[in-house]
């Protein structure tokens, strides 16, 4: 298995591998595809609020906090695996790019998806400043 970079290097997290386990807002293959997130706010209130629904969510820890990116640690809830989640905040675009996928396996059943999917309905759901630490 080939460990993908994390991190974003040209404006762009890892593509994702060929296997069904990872989704990203930077994928070409549709299947892959989620839509990126608006900002809400500038990049701080952005950063803050991804950050409050991050803190609601079970099994997730933020390991790295940059500038403009942040890598997340998320398990899976039977047997623990580590699924490698990652936020870009591109300024430029006024978006937050995400990517999300399994360290092991080929096929997740979905769980990535689903993970972000939940997360990009609890972003779009709250207006700025609605949601409380």
């Amino acid at each position: 298995m080939t460990k993908s970079f994390h991190g974003v290097k040209n404006g762009e997290l890892a593509a994702c591998p060929k296997s069904p386990n990872c989704v990203s807002t930077q994928e070409t293959d549709e299947e892959k595809r989620l839509e990126p997130l608006p900002f809400n706010g500038d990049l701080e209130e952005t950063k803050t609020y991804v950050r409050q629904i991050l803190n609601q969510m079970d099994r997730t820890t933020i390991e790295v906090e940059d500038e403009n990116y942040f890598h997340v640690i998320s398990k899976t809830k039977l047997i623990g695996f580590k699924d490698d989640v990652e936020f870009y905040f591109d300024q430029d675009a006024q978006l937050v790019h995400f990517r999300s996928a399994s360290r092991v396996g080929y096929s997740d059943l979905g769980a990535n998806r689903k993970r972000m999917e939940t997360f990009s309905e609890l972003y779009l759901s709250h207006k700025k400043g609605e949601m409380s630490s």
